[in-house]
């Protein structure tokens, strides 16, 4: 039975808190990075081996990134809370937060129903090197064809956009859940649909939410917001279905490593998540197609070649 190290716990756990948020794939990322470095880090951190405690592991550092989310956003989650409690008391839906935290929930069923149902056959048939480096790649082309074939008037938010009346005292964050907040629920669920996509390993939770927005007629900052947002309950519950196996047998050996990987994947999470919020202001898909489509063929051409 393979061992894990700390090393190799704290390397894998800045691996997730990076890439679950950036659109690159993080569950693609944990297969393919170990599989390319080969030796004991192949053999400790390989999801399809049943002797390997690595997907125990991973589970650990989704907890730990959905943390960092609720961290970041914590603000917008009181706000949500709010509105979602005060619309079940009122039995009304018509403020902002109202709207939001019932959008937010509309927009995870999709995903919630797919996960219990095929998260299992996704990862147990497609988590190997392989399919992942083809799913990468196809990640890739999704987000260049993203930015060609986007909807008119959306893209960058253009500096010095103009405000509503009555909204001039709100923060940048509060103005970008109020147009959030006016999404139609099919949009939404729309939207929300998109993750089921992440199932299959190399293709990104964020970049398929982010696309799928995009297409909808969303800028990229919203876009991005929403996906951040919706990412949490359903990274938070997957992960919280999952913990108590570490409490169990499963966990026996690599308690001190998961907390290890976890405390590196919150740190990595809040800085990518705070960088990616300031980087979608103005930037697009682009780069990510880019290194998605590279990365991708090139593992391709390594795993089958080599």
């Amino acid at each position: 039975m393979s061992v894990l190290t700390y090393p190799e716990a704290v390397g894998v756990g800045l691996l997730q808190g990076v890439t679950e948020l950036f659109p690159v794939s993080s569950l693609g990322h944990s297969i393919l990075v170990p599989a390319l470095l080969g030796g004991h880090w192949q053999r400790d951190l390989n999801v399809s081996a049943e002797s390997s405690p690595y997907l125990n592991v991973l589970i650990g550092l989704h907890l730990a990134t959905a943390l960092a989310l609720v961290v970041f956003f914590r603000r917008d989650w009181a706000r949500v809370l709010r509105g979602l409690v005060s619309s079940v008391r009122e039995r009304r839906i018509e403020t902002v937060e109202q709207r939001l935290a019932w959008l937010l929930v509309a927009a995870t069923i999709p995903v919630g129903i797919a996960g219990l149902a095929l998260d299992s056959v996704f990862r147990s048939t497609l988590g190997r090197p392989v399919p992942t480096a083809v799913f990468l790649s196809l990640n890739g082309v999704v987000l260049y064809l993203t930015e060609r074939l986007r909807r008119g008037g959306t893209g960058r938010r253009r500096a010095g956009a103009s405000v509503a009346p009555g909204e001039e005292h709100l923060d940048p964050q509060e103005l970008s859940d109020r147009r959030i907040a006016g999404l139609t629920f099919r949009t939404a669920m729309v939207i929300g649909a998109a993750q089921i996509l992440a199932l299959c390993p190399g293709i990104s939770r964020s970049g398929s939410t982010i696309s799928a927005g995009v297409f909808k007629g969303m800028n990229h900052e919203d876009s991005a917001r929403f996906a951040f947002l919706l990412a949490t309950p359903v990274i938070g519950a997957a992960a919280l279905l999952k913990v108590p196996s570490l409490l169990g047998p499963a966990g026996d050996g690599i308690r001190g490593q998961v907390l290890a990987g976890a405390a590196a994947s919150f740190v990595a999470g809040y800085v990518a998540v705070k960088y990616l919020t300031k980087y979608f202001e103005t930037r697009t898909l682009t780069p990510f197609a880019i290194y998605c489509t590279l990365a991708g063929l090139g593992s391709l051409a390594y795993f089958t070649l080599g």
